[in-house]
Formats: C-alpha cells, structure tokens, sequence
C-alpha cells in the first residue's frame, strides 16, 4: 500500500460487507472515506465529527453483479441508457485493482489511493475497446474528497471511441423537502420524465417537491447544495465534466426499487458531475479528465457567499 504518503496508517485495505475488499483513508483531522473495489465505488465520506455525508440505502445489495445503492457509483462507458449498454454502463460492477505504479500525478493528498480498470475479455464483446480506466480517490487536509478519473485509449487497430460518463454522487440530506440545489437556475436541461425534452430552468434555485430526473447542460464548475435543517451545504467543483444531473425517486418510484427503502428518498438527492449531452470521443493514445471535488461547509457561507479562497481552488 505505497499510496499512504507520509501520513502513517492513512490508507487501509481491509473487508467491507459480504467479504469485498474495501479501502479506507483516513484524514489526520478524523474525516474517512471507504473506497470498495468492486465497482471502484466510495460508499462512505465522514467528517471530523464523523457524520455522514453520502447516502446508502439500508437496503443496497453488496453483492455482485448488483451495483451498490447509494455512495458514488461510476457510471461508465454510459450514463443512464444512452446507449446499447446495461444501464450506466458496466465499470460500477466490475472488480478493479490497485494501481501500484500511476503515472506521476500532483496531490497535496496524504491520504488517497489509486485504482484501475481494464477490460475484461467479456466487457469486449460488448464494447470492443480497450481502455485504461485510472481513478484516484483522495482526502483533502480539511475533509474534502476528491475523485479524478483518467481514462486512456490504448486501442491498438487505430480506432477511437466514444462513452458518456458520471459520478452519481447521493448525497445525505436531512429532509428533501428542506434543500435547495443553486447555481443551476436560468439553465437548459433534458427532462428525462418527458422522454428528454429540453427545457430552460426557471426560479431561484431548484426546490424538491415530486420526482425529479434532469441533465442540466454547459454548467457552472460550481454547484451548491443547501440543507436547511442541518445548516450545512456541499459544495460541488467539477473540471471535464460539463453537464449536472439532479435525481431524486420520491415516493412512488422509491416503492418500485427493491434495493431502496420505501421512505428514503427523503433523505437523499443525487446530483452528479457528467458529461452525457455531447460524448467524449478520444482517439488512440488520447486521455480524457475529469475531476470531482466535493466539501461540505456550514451554511452562513453560503447562498452566493462563499468563502472566495474556497472559490479559487475550483480549478
């Protein structure tokens, strides 16, 4: 476990639920973060005070080839079912490895570790490109957690491909009711209830009273979540990722999910950094980025005044 840094203990392999390899990293503060290899899926980020701030359903199935319910699962080579693929594409129920030798790559992260993806035999068959999918998983100094993904090419009959991407991040909220979702008002977004038309958000900021399922398009490399009761807001800042989704079941959806409780999407919101309107495509020895960090900061900062050194580190 070379990716422990200097900070001794930071990073520990060990067994999660049902007997799966799981990585947990361990801020000097006391914020954790637990990274299971199967599906290269974080599915838990605590704070100092050790509350957590990604949902889980009590009711997620650890078992593949079932995708985990709740956390951050990565949707890749596909979003949704935009495409030919199983829903969201196969890399959130595939087994991945340590990356015991990544390319150099910068982090002021004592605290992270790295993780690969390559094809399998069977994934070719279905999607015949090969690929070199890196992702690292870090813990800022102040409890922040980032996910980078690089993803490679390494075609070797000259052809390029295509795939559509997310971290479909579920984040645990107090009440639905209780949030508000800014920075993504006056926008365009496909709606997937109406067979994805496109509409223009009108209002402030997104409130949540019924189901939702939205792509919003081109937007801002900073979104915020407010949670009123908890007086906390996440923070999201994303880089290659220029499309936002906003996803919540509600009651009758959530009663037809047999991996979710029946009330818990009170309790959650997914908003995912994406890319799903316009594809990436690279060609071979090309490699696409893209970068997700997420904070959860108390809410007086917030509602258009947030901390501007915070701000400046969105790059």
């Amino acid at each position: 476990m070379a990716a422990s840094g200097s900070e001794r203990g930071a990073v520990e392999l060990c067994k999660g639920i049902n007997g799966l390899d799981k990585v947990v990293l361990r801020d000097p503060r006391g914020s954790t973060a637990e990274v299971y290899l199967y599906g290269a899926h974080v599915t838990s980020w605590k704070n100092e005070h050790g509350e957590e701030l990604l949902f889980v359903s009590s009711k997620a199935i650890f078992k593949p080839p079932k995708a985990i319910r709740g956390g951050i699962p990565i949707c890749f080579p596909q979003f949704g079912s935009n495409g030919f693929l199983e829903q969201h594409g196969f890399a959130r129920n595939r087994f991945w490895s340590i990356d015991t030798d990544p390319p150099p790559f910068p982090t002021n992260s004592k605290s992270f570790i790295d993780l690969i993806l390559k094809p399998s035999e069977e994934d070719m068959q279905k999607w015949p490109h090969s690929y070199e999918f890196r992702l690292r998983v870090a813990l800022g100094t102040g409890g922040d957690l980032m996910l980078t993904s690089r993803i490679r090419n390494t075609n070797a009959d000259g052809k390029p491909f295509t795939f559509t991407f997310a971290y479909h991040t579920y984040f645990s909220v107090s009440d639905i009711s209780e949030v508000r979702v800014e920075c993504l008002e006056t926008l365009d977004y496909l709606d997937n209830l109406q067979n994805k038309e496109r509409f223009t958000e009108q209002g402030d900021a997104l409130t949540f009273e019924s189901e939702v399922d939205k792509i919003y398009l081109s937007t801002p490399t900073k979104i915020a979540i407010l949670d009123h009761e908890k007086k906390r807001t996440f923070v999201l800042r994303k880089d290659g990722l220029p499309d936002a989704v906003v996803w919540n079941p509600w009651d009758k959806k959530a009663k037809t999910m047999a991996d979710f409780g029946d009330d818990e999407y009170k309790h959650m919101l997914c908003v995912e950094a994406a890319v799903v309107e316009k594809p990436i495509t690279l060609k071979p020895g090309e490699e696409w980025k893209g970068r997700l960090e997420l904070s959860a900061v108390p809410s007086s900062y917030c509602s258009g005044q947030l901390d501007p050194q915070k701000v400046l580190q969105s790059s």
